[in-house]
């Protein structure tokens, strides 16, 4: 049987990333350029080393542009859109159903403590976690597996034990890497972006039932 479930969180369990993109691209599109979806997936569920939507402009266009001020007003167009967001279907079910079925729950985040921790307090969820790895534990973020390597250490189980929650191909890289079984249930943005493997993708945990999610022959058929 599978003894524990650690979830991803931006995307997954509350749908920050789709804010993030409309953000970017209406502050980009005030400068006459066009963010693609192409171009800003490559950070999405990892890292910004690869592409810095905050920095592009200035760095790479070359664009005068108040560098502060441009951060400040991308933040709080995200935060303006993030107060119509709610948590995704069918999170708050697998998270009460995984506790009283007595599972480990952990939770991997690329991104920081203080991030994460400012949202599971919003939702009010954070008690649920035995344990929280962010960007802010490791040296690598998805798609490398470190961040579920630690989550599974702490909770002492192994990788086949254990199914993630996933919204971005990175984050589903980083748990085939981990060794891990994973659930994939892509949001608004990251439904449009092309996935190693689809054979456990879903459009969200509504749509799959907590006993058969966590039961190893799910992840054979």
């Amino acid at each position: 049987m599978i003894k524990g479930i650690i979830f991803d969180f931006d995307g997954t369990i509350i749908d920050t990333e789709t804010a993030w993109f409309t953000a970017f691209s209406e502050a980009y599109e005030e400068h006459g350029v066009e963010l693609t979806l192409e171009k800003y997936s490559t950070c999405i569920g990892t890292s910004l080393n690869s592409f810095n939507p905050y920095e592009y402009l200035i760095t790479d266009l070359k664009l005068d542009i108040d560098r502060d001020k441009f951060r400040t007003d991308v933040q709080l167009r995200h935060s303006k859109l993030m107060e119509l967001e709610e948590m995704r279907p069918g999170i708050q079910h697998y998270l009460d159903s995984a506790k009283d079925a007595g599972l480990r729950m952990g939770l991997a985040s690329s991104s920081s403590m203080e991030w994460v921790g400012r949202y599971l307090d919003q939702l009010g969820i954070s008690d649920y976690f035995e344990c929280i790895r962010t960007s802010d534990h490791v040296k690598n973020v998805k798609p490398d597996p470190e961040l579920y390597n630690q989550t599974l250490s702490y909770l002492n189980i192994a990788p086949e034990e254990a199914v993630a929650i996933e919204d971005s191909p990175n984050g589903a890289k980083a748990a085939a890497a981990a060794g891990m079984n994973c659930v994939i249930i892509p949001n608004a943005i990251t439904s449009f972006l092309e996935f190693d493997d689809t054979s456990s993708k879903i459009e969200c945990l509504s749509q799959l039932d907590f006993d058969q999610a966590t039961s190893r022959s799910y992840f054979r058929n």
